[in-house]
């Protein structure tokens, strides 16, 4: 299984596609998105609530035959890393071995990671292209580089164009965007909606 953590707010197109070929042209068959929870200890508001964003991730990852959706994070502790949550993943499915992935921005400081060596020799990394960060070769065993195709499509370019009035439709699943519009998510920059 891969594991892919983020805040999917919202999870939009560019998620699903990246997730879609990691399962059918990677080394794992399926890819689990894990939900990151919202900080206590941040003041976002233009982030959705923990059930909004899991609801939304439900709906996209019911789609898909390949890609499923994890809410584990919110029932760990809090601050949580990515070790912990690997750990209880595979504490909670002992028949199923996990691969952490990341993108390549995320690459240069992960060393500095919570227990990054534990990381890579329990459960290794699939590393994805992100715009402006090669990778050049690693000579890992336990780092797998994924060609997969650069998309460049960003939550925050989702929440703007929400919050702008403009229909961002083929952005996203088109369940997801009636589900934000009925819940008149990302409708401002001010965030009263968000918490609702």
């Amino acid at each position: 299984m891969g594991v892919l953590g983020g805040s999917f707010n919202p999870i939009h197109s560019g998620h699903l596609m990246l997730a879609s070929y990691i399962a059918q042209y990677g080394p794992v068959d399926r890819v689990w998105l894990v939900l990151s929870p919202r900080s206590p200890f941040k003041s976002d508001k233009m982030l959705a609530l923990d059930s909004h964003r899991f609801a939304m991730l439900e709906i996209a990852c019911g789609l898909s035959s390949v890609i499923d959706s994890c809410d584990i994070e919110l029932s760990l502790p809090r601050p949580s890393y990515t070790i912990t949550t690997l750990r209880t993943l595979a504490t909670r499915y002992p028949d199923k071995s996990f691969r952490l992935i990341i993108g390549s921005d995320n690459w240069g400081g992960f060393s500095g990671w919570r227990d990054s060596e534990a990381i890579l020799d329990e459960f290794g990394l699939m590393i994805y292209p992100r715009p402006g960060y090669e990778l050049g070769d690693i000579d890992d065993p336990r780092v797998i580089q994924i060609k997969a195709p650069v998309i460049e499509l960003s939550s925050s370019f989702v929440r703007e164009g929400i919050s702008e009035g403009k229909d961002m439709n083929f952005f996203l699943p088109s369940q997801v965007y009636e589900y934000i519009i009925n819940n008149k998510l990302y409708i401002n920059n001010d965030g009263p909606e968000i918490d609702k």
